[in-house]
């Protein structure tokens, strides 16, 4: 069986190389696109827009010498930093080095560091703080253990999908243990028995739930910021489940795997509200995760983000409360980002958590990636950092929560030395898949202290 779904059609580096076929073909797509664009395009670009545009570029590369990489100072990276002729630099934006400490401890963590910003209070980097081996081990949960029942993925809304995953599918006919089946389309629900991955799966109240789609144009929902004030009426406004797409056909598992982009963790987050289906329950948060997260937010010494008496505002009428965040900080929402190096994420900002000032913990694993982070409106040049396998981000505190940001490029061909080989069973399709993908597991607490969802506004 040759079923894949990487590309090795040419080497990492190729498009930084004027003479290869992937610069040319670039070259050629380029000017396709823009032989008959209007002069100053661009003039009405905010500095965030116009920084995603820059770091989209298919042609030329874009240049990423104004890019914080802080891979490339140090020599444990030099091999991953070298990957896919993508480098930053480590002096490219202002930054303050600031010492990891121990979670229970006052002693620092052997060197460890981590990364404050000037101009975005409350954000840190945390680079390489993932171990190789826990890398592994979260891309495993990931697409083995938490993309399927009953975490939902952007998949199951339009295709009944395997009931042990479908990565879990995809194992089974890479090894030749079974033949790549057809998924169904979820509007097939009449198809006869036996046809499809899952169709026997698929209750009465399932096909009650779905919803016809309105006609006209898609309606784009712009949020209000959640807060304990609103809670009551975020809570109560009807959550019903997204219109499966009526024009899907059956296809099979391996060609569905370059299409899953996200799994939700927790919490329901529903998309069409942008707000959280507290009815759904919490949900879990995978041990291992929950251990990365709490580990993060303790050994940063939060009195250098935060330094007593300055900028204070908007943490809220109790005030701030980073002090506490080692006792009272618990992760119960998030999502699981899959991109393929084509995959950009738009601008935006979070709004939906009741807490808007606690840590969102963010894990890179996989190829490297463009992030971009402003300021409360697009008007703001956002500070470009490029996040490799292994870097954690933490967005803290009322300035930086409801900060822009965006990814707008996956960067080709960096996945780094220790995601390749290895003795791990199946391992090799986990490497095969990463080669063109970046997982991001992100995190976040959806509730301040001592607010209980359950008694709150009823």
């Amino acid at each position: 069986m040759t079923v894949s779904v990487a590309s090795t059609s040419s080497s990492a580096g190729d498009i930084h190389d004027p003479t290869s076929q992937a610069y040319k073909k670039a070259r050629r797509k380029h000017w396709k696109s823009t032989r008959n664009r209007p002069d100053h395009v661009d003039a009405d670009w905010t500095p965030f827009r116009a920084a995603e545009k820059k770091y989209k570029a298919k042609f030329p590369p874009p240049d990423l010498s104004s890019v914080l990489d802080l891979a490339t100072a140090d020599p444990s990276r030099a091999e991953e930093a070298a990957r896919g002729g993508w480098r930053g630099r480590a002096d490219a934006v202002q930054c303050t080095e600031i010492p990891l400490h121990d979670g229970t401890e006052a002693a620092s963590t052997g060197g460890r560091k981590a990364y404050t910003f000037p101009g975005t209070p409350g954000l840190v980097l945390l680079p390489s703080f993932v171990p190789h081996d826990q890398q592994r081990q979260l891309v495993r949960w990931a697409l083995s253990e938490h993309a399927r029942c009953p975490n939902e993925t952007n998949l199951d809304t339009h295709y009944l999908l395997p009931t042990n995953g479908l990565w879990n599918e995809y194992l089974h006919v890479r090894k030749g243990e079974i033949e790549d089946a057809e998924i169904l389309p979820r509007v097939a629900l009449q198809s006869p028995p036996g046809v499809g991955a899952r169709s026997e799966t698929t209750s009465t109240n399932e096909q009650a739930l779905i919803q016809a789609e309105p006609p006209g144009p898609r309606k784009l929902i712009s949020n209000k910021p959640a807060s304990p004030d609103n809670y009551a009426e975020f809570a109560r406004t009807p959550k019903l489940p997204a219109p499966p797409s009526q024009t899907l056909r059956p296809v099979p598992i391996s060609s569905l795997i370059p299409k899953l982009r996200w799994a939700n963790i927790g919490w329901y987050y529903h998309w069409g509200t942008k707000q959280y289906d507290f009815t759904r329950g919490p949900g879990e948060i995978a041990g291992l995760v929950r251990s990365v997260c709490r580990r993060a937010v303790e050994q940063i010494p939060w009195a250098k983000v935060f330094p007593v008496g300055e900028a204070e505002e908007g943490w809220g009428d109790a005030g701030p409360d980073w002090m506490h965040w080692k006792e009272t900080y618990e992760p119960d929402a998030g999502i699981v980002n899959f991109y393929q190096t084509k995959d950009t994420l738009m601008a935006h900002v979070d709004r939906s958590e009741i807490c808007a000032t606690s840590s969102l913990v963010s894990m890179s694993l996989g190829c490297a990636a463009i992030f971009l982070i402003g300021g409360l409106t697009r008007d703001d040049p956002p500070t470009p950092i490029l996040l490799r396998s292994g870097d954690i981000v933490v967005m803290s505190g009322p300035a930086c929560r409801r900060a822009y940001h965006g990814v707008p490029r996956i960067l080709e061909g960096t996945l780094p030395p220790h995601l390749e080989g290895g003795s791990d069973a199946d391992w090799e399709y986990y490497e095969e898949y990463l080669r063109g993908t970046r997982i991001n597991v992100n995190v976040r607490q959806v509730f301040p202290k001592g607010f209980n969802p359950l008694t709150e506004g009823r």
